[in-house]
């Protein structure tokens, strides 16, 4: 209904536009040559009550098509995140984080503006242009034919300028990309930079994003020039046509004053909205393109597909079975892990280590299903978890990842990503719990401190026991931690520990850890080489059964007495 009342008051105004030249030419003729100033006054009030028509309907037409062209991006932009909450990590990586924002801010405002831009110039173009023409033939056929050659030429000369900015539309999204993609990863790694001194070279990769867009927005600038330029000209020439034509008729009483005026203001109304035309359309390549890129996004099928029949397990006890696992991520020549079995039980705490690269983060992922096995099967409770409810099984498996992330907010908000409804003594309960209760009541608003993006305020350490505390608020029944523990002291990761024993004790864990004095006295140690377990056992056990672990227990023991 607003696309239609727009399209109505875009036509009221395009008549009232059209109906001013007529009464201009009526006021020339009988009023102003015969001296009838009557005439020329009532003539002159029908012009101000058409003119103030036109302005109100120009005015709402335009009210409306912003609404219009407002509301579709409000819905491309909620549709866009929507569709970007369901992608698993590979995914985002297929598309990478700054294109998507670039996707959802810049593209999303093209196609809006094109949107806009034609409701508001191209929908009264044609009825301008067919009116136009026909009320400069009623002035005088002979001089119509200016208008005949005139609009033919504007539109070839115009689709040859906009047939060259198609190809660069493309281009200068790609390099809107790059410029979003390099300043992300400098404000991300500022810390690096700074510590490398590699300021100078930053600046110089920015500096070369920045020019290569600079270069393709002068480009388009260029032709975009061209086309004011061709138009004035095409304008100007067609308007000394029809003087030259008519200015001798003029002379011979075979055309009046005012219908040369008028036709002369109808050329004007008849090229002014070819161009306006035409100007919309030289809008359309770079909104294709970037429709394009919203439609790639919204058409992407998230690989961790909702089970169409959901499956819950008949009791939540937290059993967790990963059986013949096998997965490689897209690309890669070998799987990153291969036929591994693993059980965590209620009451007891699995852990996994290995040398880097052994393919432990993924099989983290792989339990809590934030990546799809290529073959077997990841069960909690007995059920498959890719026929598991997300809702269930987030429900059911809490993830402390290895780069613990908070969101900019108060403390408390971010608590309660665990559980909404948590109040003030259950947040501080969970922050004991995490050996963070000391830290924050240092802080000088307590649960009320506001921390960075992706928690910058704060250290290492402390981002990874309040992202514990955060799991714990959630209540799940099997906890996977993946090495969170890498950025504490030995005596707070043994109290964290102890504590866990104490307040999760019933529950399954999975423990990621690179050091052995975090792992030592877990019931079952898996030890990982190269995507496969190479061990299974106690501590004690695979001191002489496995040569990996004996190997990274050396190690560490090497380091603390070469510290000592």
């Amino acid at each position: 209904m607003t696309i239609i009342g727009t399209a109505a008051l875009q036509l009221v105004q395009a008549l009232g536009m059209l109906y001013l030249p007529t009464l201009n030419a009526d006021i020339v003729d009988h009023g102003v040559v015969t001296g009838d100033i009557g005439h020329v006054l009532g003539r002159g009030g029908l012009m101000l009550a058409a003119t103030l028509a036109q302005v109100a309907c120009a005015a709402g037409a335009t009210y409306l098509g912003a609404r219009v062209a407002m509301g579709l991006g409000g819905d491309l932009r909620a549709a866009l995140f929507a569709k970007a909450e369901t992608f698993s990590v590979r995914e985002v990586h297929h598309f990478g984080a700054a294109s998507l924002l670039t996707r959802s801010t810049n593209d999303v405002q093209q196609v809006q503006l094109l949107v806009f831009t034609t409701l508001a110039m191209l929908l009264p173009a044609p009825f301008m242009a067919a009116g136009g023409i026909a009320l400069a033939a009623q002035q005088d056929v002979p001089l119509s034919v200016v208008v005949v050659v005139a609009i033919p030429v504007a539109v070839a000369v115009i689709g040859l300028l906009i047939r060259r900015i198609v190809p660069l539309s493309r281009i200068m999204q790609g390099y809107l990309d790059a410029v979003n993609r390099v300043m992300r990863e400098q404000i991300i790694g500022i810390r690096v930079i700074r510590a490398f001194v590699r300021d100078v070279h930053e600046q110089r990769r920015f500096a070369a994003a920045s020019t290569d867009l600079m270069e393709v927005g002068i480009r388009m600038g260029r032709l975009q020039a061209y086309f004011g330029a061709t138009s004035m000209l095409i304008a100007n020439l067609a308007a000394v046509a029809v003087v030259a034509v008519g200015g001798p008729r003029i002379v011979d009483g075979g055309l009046r004053v005012g219908s040369l005026i008028a036709f002369l203001n109808y050329l004007s109304l008849i090229l002014g909205a070819v161009m306006m035309g035409m100007s919309v359309f030289m809008m359309v390549p770079r909104a294709k393109v970037s429709a394009g890129r919203i439609d790639e996004v919204l058409g992407t099928g998230p690989s961790l597909a909702e089970p169409t029949v959901p499956v819950s397990p008949a009791a939540l006890r937290g059993n967790l079975d990963l059986a013949e696992v096998t997965f490689g991520y897209p690309g890669a020549e070998e799987p990153v892990v291969r036929g591994v079995d693993l059980i965590a039980r209620p009451g007891q705490t699995t852990a996994i280590i290995g040398l880097t690269g052994s393919g432990k983060t993924t099989l983290i992922n792989l339990a809590a299903r934030l990546l799809d096995v290529d073959s077997g099967a990841v069960t909690v409770d007995g059920v498959d978890v890719r026929r598991m409810d997300r809702r269930t099984l987030t429900a059911t498996v809490g993830l402390v990842s290895q780069r613990a992330y908070l969101f900019s907010g108060t403390i408390a908000d971010n608590l309660r990503y665990g559980d909404p409804g948590a109040s003030d003594d259950e947040l501080w309960h969970a922050l004991d719990v995490a050996q963070a209760a000391e830290f924050v009541r240092a802080m000088p608003q307590g649960l009320g401190t506001r921390v960075g993006q992706g928690g910058s305020t704060v250290s290492g350490g402390q981002r990874q026991r309040l992202a514990i505390a955060r799991v714990l608020l959630a209540r799940p029944r099997i906890y996977l931690f993946d090495d969170a523990f890498a950025a504490l002291d030995n005596a707070t990761d043994a109290a964290l520990r102890a504590a866990l024993d104490r307040e999760v004790g019933d529950a399954s864990r999975v423990v990621v850890a690179q050091r052995v004095s975090t792992i030592r006295n877990a019931e079952r140690i898996v030890v990982l080489d190269a995507g496969r377990i190479e061990a299974v056992g106690t501590h004690e056990e695979l001191l002489t059964s496995s040569g990996t672990y004996a190997q990274i227990v050396r190690s560490q023991l090497a380091a603390r007495e070469a510290i000592a």
